[in-house]
């Protein structure tokens, strides 16, 4: 069995190489920077949103409370119009993106620790780099990527957008498949 301590310094190894590979993909490469689009009459669009809304959160436009008013024939033009969307409205103020990062990290980190859990579950000391890698791999992108699917699905994001952060997902299960799979332990506790 492999004891719990042995998942925290390939975690921390991946969390740290994680947080490289998305700056290099956000801030180097900008693989994201086609995902968002401008609205043509976005001060428009921001003032009417800035009248309406007090409180950060997630809008749907147009809003149904239930599958009764969504069969009203009112419901139906407003569908009909358009337009379709769904809206995430933070807090004003500049960005600050040092909360980001730290949730970020945090993130990387359970998603590090969580993927070693199942291969510590799974797998014994002294197990093999390749299937170490595979099923710290396959946890991790499960974990980094595939809740992206259900927003192209269900929040009409555009797939390509949906394709791209799947491939960073891959990127980061491999960074983390490969930190335990160098890092798995070669003794027996």
């Amino acid at each position: 069995m492999v004891a719990w301590s042995a998942l925290f310094l390939p975690a921390l190894v991946a969390t740290v190489l994680v947080f490289i590979a998305s700056s290099i993909i956000h801030m180097v490469l900008k693989l994201h920077n086609a995902d968002y689009r401008k609205l043509v009459n976005e001060d428009e669009v921001a003032d009417a949103l800035r009248k309406n809304t007090g409180t950060p959160g997630q809008y749907v436009i147009p809003h149904c409370q239930d599958s009764k008013q969504m069969a009203s024939p009112e419901m139906q033009k407003k569908y009909q119009d358009g337009p379709l969307a769904v809206v995430y409205i933070g807090p004003n103020g500049p960005v600050k993106l040092g909360p980001f990062l730290g949730k970020w990290i945090v993130y990387s980190f359970v998603v590090s620790l969580l993927a070693g859990y199942l291969a510590q579950a799974t797998l014994p000391a002294n197990t093999e780099y390749l299937k170490v890698f595979q099923v710290v791999g396959a946890a991790a992108w499960l974990a980094y990527a595939w809740q992206a699917p259900s927003d192209s699905i269900w929040k009409q994001k555009p797939w390509s957008v949906t394709f791209r952060s799947m491939f960073d997902g891959l990127v980061y299960a491999a960074i983390t498949a490969g930190s335990f799979a160098w890092l798995w332990p070669h003794h027996t506790i």
